[in-house]
């Protein structure tokens, strides 16, 4: 079969590897569309401790079950299915306490990093996923929405910490797919104002397409003073941090109200730290939340908004490309060019 492959930063090479086999509780899957991931942009670009070359990148996928193994029960050969990239081992200390997003064996038969991923024309879908984290696509929903299954899962838990209310005003730092998902998603919990933040003006617009009230180019304006002035001088209540770096995870606390809440959501490099305003968040009750990766509950949760359309992709999937350009579409992506990329095997 065809498959992208890693080779080392800033390489892939699209070759030809075995069609993977699959064990008694597995499930192989003929790749219908598979969407590029800002993850899978820091990896080409980069590298990441668990991708080691040579290896097949992508882990947002959806398509066709190719093969069954003898004791899975729950899916048939030609079924529409699309699942997530991981699942939890359900009896680990944080799986015991409620946290199975920081499960400790979450590393294990990662698709896309520690396990072959989707940039492929056949993916192998691991045994606790298949038990978990795998479902039917219904008929009326396509593989291309389907596919954007895991990162509106990882953002249902993020919306979740941040606990949206009926009329609250939501800042988001960043309008790239996960900020725009953030957005849609606030919108549907009610709230009355969303303000996305960005410093591209083609992101911006977009973002407006998709619900935002109101935008800031953090280039061309003061963007702490500007959501003051957007929420009468008190600050927002909940504001989403989804880019990535210490200086917008500084910025998105600094624009909370009190008693508001700061939502962690982008990954910053490994080793960097962020400064906070003792006093700001000693004496304004601030609440200040990481979010990491998604639940089955929330995969379940994200596939009803994606089969219930409440969740636009269009402004999200911004192109479709073969896996032999999928280098192209993540070099798109990291000139801003394209929000996600459908890639068709």
């Amino acid at each position: 079969m065809k498959a992208a492959q890693y080779l080392r930063p800033g390489e892939l090479k699209l070759e030809d590897i075995d069609v993977p086999e699959i064990d008694c509780e597995e499930l192989l899957v003929k790749v219908e569309v598979a969407l590029t991931c800002g993850t899978d942009l820091k990896i080409y670009r980069r590298g990441h401790r668990l991708a080691r070359p040579p290896m097949t990148m992508g882990h947002e996928f959806a398509g066709v079950v190719a093969d069954v193994g003898n004791r899975v029960t729950a899916f048939k050969k030609g079924m529409r299915v699309v699942a997530a990239n991981s699942a939890p081992c359900n009896v680990c200390f944080f799986c015991r306490r409620g946290k199975p997003n920081l499960c400790e064996h979450l590393e294990e038969d990662l698709i896309g990093f520690s396990a072959p991923g989707s940039y492929a024309e056949y993916v192998r879908v691991p045994a606790k996923i298949v038990r978990q984290n795998v479902h039917r696509i219904p008929d009326h929903v396509s593989f291309k929405e389907a596919a954007l299954l895991e990162p509106l899962a990882c953002v249902v838990h993020g919306n979740d910490l941040a606990d949206i209310r009926l009329g609250d005003s939501v800042v988001i730092v960043g309008a790239g797919p996960i900020g725009l998902l953030h957005l849609q998603l606030a919108n549907h919990r009610g709230a009355e104002k969303v303000i996305v933040i960005d410093v591209s003006d083609v992101r911006l617009e977009n973002a407006r397409r998709l619900g935002a009230q109101n935008t800031i180019n953090a280039e061309k304006e003061n963007q702490i003073g500007k959501v003051m002035e957007l929420t009468g001088g008190i600050g927002a209540d909940v504001a989403i941090e989804a880019v990535g770096l210490p200086e917008t995870w500084e910025n998105a606390i600094g624009m909370i109200r009190k008693g508001g809440t700061a939502l962690l959501f982008g990954g910053c490099p490994s080793g960097t730290s962020a400064s906070v305003d003792t006093g700001k968040l000693h004496y304004g009750e601030l609440t200040v939340r990481g979010a990491f990766h998604h639940t089955p509950l929330c995969v379940e949760r994200a596939l009803s908004l994606i089969s219930l359309a409440s969740i636009k992709t269009s402004g999200i999937i911004t192109h479709e490309m073969p896996l032999a350009d999928v280098e192209r579409a993540l070099q798109l992506m990291a000139e801003g060019k394209a929000v996600k990329v459908a890639i068709i095997p």
